[in-house]
């Protein structure tokens, strides 16, 4: 191996050590050890180190993709500097000053959805728990401290996510210091864990859980900005915030209004076919009369929970039975599916996958939101699933921390275009496999569809143009049939996470034209296991380095075959 192999290499793995060391949760949740006792420093200061630290690990980056002969070696100095940036780009956008609410964006929200996924592995690991727990209250008051810096440099947050974050904590202190982490499993070597993790929570961890909701009821709500404002534009610097978010999600240089533009495009085109799809089901093609169907049909909706769940399970069952024919390389292990845990279920999106852990302690998991599930649209399970589970993130993920001979930095790379843009893109592919029990289950694909079409309106219309929060829920009821409920949410979340919806369509659009691409220049010899297995070779890269690779690939084939 020559010495620009090792600089490439080992410049990933200081960064993703670096990385580590300013998230010590995600490594835990990773299954990686050496972080188990730690939280997040919140502070000011060390966010400057941390961007610092960022910005010459990006020059770092560039000048040896500049300067490598070795193609592969370039390609991981590439990723390494872009992985930088995204993360230099995001602390920019100042989520930690005004980013209150109930759900990812959130230092508080985020915390305690992924606390209760963490696997003890025994004594050592159920310790090294009850030492973060009590490291809690700095985290909080950290917390609080960046958001006073906000409000004092004019970042209020948005009412209506600060009534979503008092009301989840309402809900915690209700249930009780023992409920937060009943799910998690004790180890069997440590006997008085449960009890000592519930008087950490009690006496330390409980009282400063109530400051910080009597903190955000006196000092933030009062301060906060309305819902007619609750985009970036009406803050300082918003505009630019937006664009570093929209860049760091999309890993294009599409600007707010080409991806306003095209959402509005997609949903136009997206009408011909509920019409089509929607005459054969409902024997009309008027979309308001499809929409109040698919919204208002009570047999379009759940009995329960255990009817949800049961189905995610049988269309992943169906889809893994199938991929062999459209994927070369399938994980080893099968994707598990549990419901979303009740205690962050009102606030949670529909379903999400959680990646396994590199040790195998713990698989990766398809988690399926039962909460009101009498309200929930049955039709959209089975595309759910498709995206979430097999063959989208289950498959992209899974596979991605396999790549043993990459750097680790490369098997995690998080680039929302590739991984989103994946799983959107299997809904399509789900489709083409045969996948569907039918039409109504169709309809459930361009109902996500056309979620996903709406949110490049919504977002850039939230954070570019100054819509406000009703606009953008007025906007998604006539323009999807997704019920009134999950609309809701969906646009605080979008509130909550500037730019990150943009990377579902912008990355599936992309994806489906490097491969239409790939398909004209290589006609009958285009195999799209080929094509499939390659895309997910190199775990998750930028659109624009995604797109040289798997050019140089069809190029690769095309000169072989003559």
């Amino acid at each position: 191996m020559t010495s620009e192999d090792t600089d490439a290499n080992r410049l990933a793995d200081e960064l993703i050590n670096r990385w580590f060391e300013a998230e010590p949760l995600l490594p835990t949740l990773l299954g990686i050890s050496g972080h188990d006792d730690r939280l997040a420093d919140l502070s000011a200061e060390a966010e400057q180190r941390v961007r610092a630290d960022l910005l010459r690990f990006a020059e770092r980056g560039d000048a040896l993709a500049a300067s490598t002969v070795d193609d592969a070696q370039a390609l991981t100095a590439t990723v390494t500097a872009q992985q930088a940036r995204v993360r230099v780009d995001m602390l920019d956008a100042g989520l930690v000053e005004h980013g209150i609410s109930d759900r990812m964006g959130s230092p508080i929200a985020e915390m305690f959805m992924y606390l209760p996924m963490i696997t003890l592995s025994g004594a050592p690991a159920a310790r090294d728990l009850l030492t973060r727990l009590a490291a809690l209250p700095t985290y909080i008051a950290q917390a609080t401290e960046r958001h006073r810096e906000g409000l004092a440099a004019g970042l209020p947050p948005v009412a209506q996510l600060v009534e979503g974050a008092i009301a989840q904590l309402d809900r915690y202190l209700a249930d009780g210091p023992a409920a937060l982490l009943a799910a998690q499993q004790a180890p069997e070597d440590a006997p008085s864990f449960v009890d000592d993790r519930t008087r950490v929570l009690a006496d330390t961890v409980w009282p400063a859980l109530v400051r910080y909701r009597e903190v955000l009821a006196t000092e933030f709500l009062p301060a906060a900005r309305a819902e007619d404002r609750a985009g970036l534009c009406w803050l300082p610097g918003g505009d630019e915030r937006y664009a570093g978010l929209a860049r760091a999600h999309t890993t294009t240089d599409w600007s707010p209004e080409r991806m306003h533009q095209t959402g509005l495009d997609l949903i136009a085109r997206l009408a011909e076919e509920f019409a089509e799809v929607g005459g054969r089901v409902f024997g009309t093609g008027d979309r308001a009369t499809i929409f109040a169907r698919l919204r208002d049909d009570p047999e379009l909706r759940w009995r329960d929970g255990e009817e949800l769940l049961a189905s995610a399970r049988a269309a992943i069952t169906r889809a893994e039975a199938e991929a062999p024919r459209w994927f070369g390389r399938i994980p080893p292990e099968r994707c598990l599916v549990e419901p979303v845990p009740p205690a962050i279920a009102p606030a949670a999106s529909g379903a999400y996958y959680m990646l396994p852990t590199l040790d195998g302690s713990r698989p990766g998991i398809y988690y399926a939101n039962t909460y009101e599930a009498e309200k929930r649209a049955r039709y959209t399970s089975e595309v759910t699933a498709f995206h979430e589970a097999v063959p989208g993130h289950h498959f992209q993920m899974t596979l991605a921390l396999g790549l043993t001979d990459l750097p680790l930095l490369r098997r995690l790379a998080d680039v929302n275009a590739y991984g989103e843009g994946w799983g959107l893109y299997c809904e399509r592919l789900a489709d083409e496999m045969g996948l569907y029990s039918g039409d109504v289950a169709r309809l459930g694909m361009l109902t996500m569809d056309a979620m996903r079409a709406g949110r490049l309106v919504v977002d850039t219309g939230l954070h570019a143009k100054g819509w406000s929060r009703q606009q953008a829920i007025d906007y998604l009821t006539e323009n999807t049939p997704m019920p009134v409920l999950e609309i809701v949410s969906e646009v605080d979340r979008y509130i909550a996470s500037p730019g990150q919806a943009l990377s579902y369509m912008v990355g599936r659009l992309e994806i489906q034209r490097i491969r239409g691409e790939a398909q004209r220049r290589l006609g009958d010899r285009f195999d799209i296991r080929a094509f499939h297995d390659r895309l997910l070779a190199n775990g998750s890269l930028p659109m624009t380095v995604l797109d040289q690779v798997m050019t140089a690939w069809a190029e690769e084939i095309a000169v072989a075959t003559g």
